[in-house]
């Protein structure tokens, strides 16, 4: 199995960082004379004026890391390059690029359907930021760094005994804790738009009426392609490959849009899990 906890005490120790500086720029007034690298770089912007956005701003923050360095441990092994420094650079590329996929799947005509800039936020892969070419290479290289940060914090960390695992196994159990997670946010929301307003998705105009219709979709696709995941990944727990179940419930939730982060991580563990058990003691070395 993978090492979780070294992951996301990685994860969680460079979140905190990135959010000691929004502070500081918060703080200062900083963060109204340079809106690039507050909302493109470090993800959003840190409210202080009312208690419930300030706590809301820094679970987002923390929730990134921990997602973050969750995934990180558990594709870590597979990752290409050859130092944690790498391979987490090489994984934040890698969400930023899901994030991307996923706002533009979930909102049509974005980022151009704004007068301004247009900032869309994830949960995984800090803001996605394609108003200007600026503003785009500041936000990678804020992704990229946050990445190689994950890796640096992850040397140093003591790693712990890890045993004999089926390959994929780390990957889906993470592709469908997450994919449970979101499920149950989509349900909130639906039965909330059932209860408040009557009708089960959200009343926007323009191209949002999509991201509306995903939010539907969630609940009707994502729970059978969790429980697909879930199949998949006590296969693997048995020694069998989940390849087929794994794949068809990580597509089922990449299609909700909503769910894609879930579902990518689904059909990764389903395909690693046709291979042969391999030790994970590589994810024990402290590399230069």
């Amino acid at each position: 199995m993978a090492d979780f906890g070294r992951g996301i005490k990685a994860g969680a120790a460079v979140a905190t960082g990135y959010l000691v500086v929004a502070v500081i720029l918060e703080l200062t007034g900083l963060s109204y004379q340079f809106p690039v690298i507050t909302a493109a770089g470090l993800g959003i912007q840190l409210e202080l004026t009312y208690p419930s956005i300030v706590i809301l701003s820094i679970w987002s923050y923390m929730f990134r890391g921990i997602v973050f360095g969750a995934i990180f441990a558990a594709l870590y092994s597979f990752l290409p390059r050859t130092t944690s420094v790498r391979k987490g650079v090489v994984l934040s590329a890698f969400l930023w690029i899901v994030a991307l996929v996923e706002v533009i799947y979930a909102t049509p005509g974005w980022p151009w359907h704004d007068s301004g800039h247009s900032y869309a936020a994830t949960y995984y892969g800090s803001t996605v930021c394609l108003s200007s070419v600026g503003l785009a290479l500041v936000n990678i290289i804020f992704t990229l760094a946050f990445g190689a940060l994950v890796g640096s914090v992850w040397n140093r960390l003591r790693a712990k005994e890890l045993r004999e695992a089926r390959k994929g196994n780390a990957a889906l159990l993470l592709g469908f804790a997450l994919g449970i997670w979101m499920w149950v946010s989509g349900v909130v929301v639906f039965f909330m738009n059932v209860v408040v307003r009557g009708f089960p998705v959200i009343e926007q105009p323009g191209p949002f009426w999509w991201y509306s219709i995903l939010f539907v979709s969630v609940v009707f696709l994502g729970l059978p392609g969790w429980i697909l995941a879930l199949a998949a990944w006590r296969k693997i727990r048995r020694g069998e490959p989940g390849l087929k179940l794994g794949v068809a419930g990580g597509v089922l939730m990449a299609l909700t849009g909503i769910m894609l982060l879930p579902g990518v991580l689904a059909i990764i563990g389903g395909v690693l899990s046709g291979r042969k058990p391999a030790d994970e003691s590589g994810t024990a070395e402290i590399e230069q």
